[in-house]
């Protein structure tokens, strides 16, 4: 990490620093081992991630898309297995299954091992959930009191028949990855009254975590980065972010931060819930609305696309920035000075060394979610 990069990452790391908790983070979406597109994370690398949070960030984690997952991902759910009894519980492991490969034994033989939890990926498995494989796994979960991860993200047809099924099983931990985003509407109010349905953070567009606090109670919602997709103070600080943009005080945005994900891991369930706490209909600064489209497009165009990266970024950013020069910015005028920094900044990690470029996202990202999160009504 290049040291142009922690400088202009510093204010980011202060501001993180006052929203989030000094200890108790719990990263609910975070992978290991190796993925067919070619993506990869060992614990060592994930460990040093969670670090850049603190020294005490713990992290749910699960086998990616692993070329060796057949039969029934057992390689890869060992691996994780013992990755995660070697981190003195800083990693909590969960299990993979592909429903049509022996999930119900593969679930028991991993739970018995130690697993504390169940993830899904149903465009990756191509499966959907009206069917009686999708019910015994769950009937494994309800059975074990896990909670089931489930990609909820792009690529996803519709998932109202898993609201059907969550309904069918109250009693099961739900946790939705990507905020939910592939359905946020369908599930938010199709599963209002279960009562442990959880949604997490990781979210590469600050709009969509925004909307879910103003679709889902506070309690529901959970940080999480999806490294190696995403960085773990990245993760937060838009989490945190969105957490105080909704009102929420410092013991709330513990809950989000680790504390909801930590209790319902423990089997105490998550807290009582309160209405969502943003309105679905909201003030907001045109400037800002301009320069978080830019950069959610460069932020898209960059990871869609193969390097060079400063090709992909640089034309948005510098939209960005030509919006940043609003000679009457009213409100919004602070934010937009430090985002114009943040870019700057960006452009100058652009022009360093190839290895250092990658870095340069995660302030596209952290710019975009100051121009999503700012109050301005």
């Amino acid at each position: 990490m290049s040291e142009a990069f922690r400088s202009a990452y510093a204010p980011i790391v202060e501001e993180l620093g006052q929203l989030a908790p000094a200890a108790g983070v719990l990263d609910a979406h975070t992978h290991l081992g190796a993925d067919e597109d070619g993506r990869s994370l060992d614990p060592v690398t994930l460990l040093r991630a969670l670090d850049e949070v603190g020294p005490t960030t713990r992290a749910c984690v699960f086998p990616f898309h692993d070329p060796e997952r057949r039969p029934a991902y057992r390689l890869p759910n060992d691996r994780v297995l013992e990755w995660a009894a070697e981190s003195d519980g800083r990693l909590i492991p969960y299990c993979r299954l592909d429903p049509a490969e022996e999930p119900v034994q593969e679930a028991e033989r991993c739970l018995a091992r130690g697993a504390r939890g169940i993830k899904l990926h149903p465009r990756a498995q191509s499966f959907g959930f009206g069917n009686a494989a999708a019910r015994a796994i769950f009937d494994v979960a309800r059975a074990a009191k896990v909670p089931i991860l489930i990609h909820a993200g792009r690529g996803m047809p519709t998932m109202a028949d898993l609201v059907d099924l969550a309904l069918s099983y109250p009693e099961v931990p739900l946790v939705l990855a990507h905020g939910g985003i592939a359905d946020q509407g369908i599930f938010a109010s199709g599963l209002e009254g279960h009562p442990c349905v959880l949604y997490d953070t990781s979210c590469f567009a600050p709009t969509d975590i925004v909307e879910l606090f103003a679709r889902a109670p506070a309690e529901r919602i959970v940080f999480a980065s999806d490294v190696p997709y995403g960085r773990p103070p990245g993760g937060l600080f838009l989490a945190m972010r969105a957490a105080a943009y909704a009102g929420l005080d410092e013991a709330e945005r513990a809950m989000v931060a680790g504390g909801t994900m930590a209790a319902v891991l423990d089997g105490e369930g998550p807290a009582p819930v309160r209405p969502p706490r943003v309105p679905r209909v909201r003030p907001v600064s045109g400037t800002l609305s301009r320069i978080a489209a830019y950069l959610i497009t460069g932020f898209g165009a960059v990871l869609a696309t193969p390097p060079p990266i400063p090709i992909r970024a640089l034309p948005w950013i510098n939209l960005a920035r030509a919006a940043c020069r609003e000679p009457d910015p009213g409100v919004a005028g602070p934010a937009i000075e430090r985002i114009a920094a943040t870019l700057a900044a960006a452009e100058a990690v652009l022009g360093g060394p190839e290895e250092d470029q990658i870095l340069a996202i995660g302030l596209i990202h952290a710019a975009s979610t100051i121009a999503v999160t700012e109050v301005v009504g």
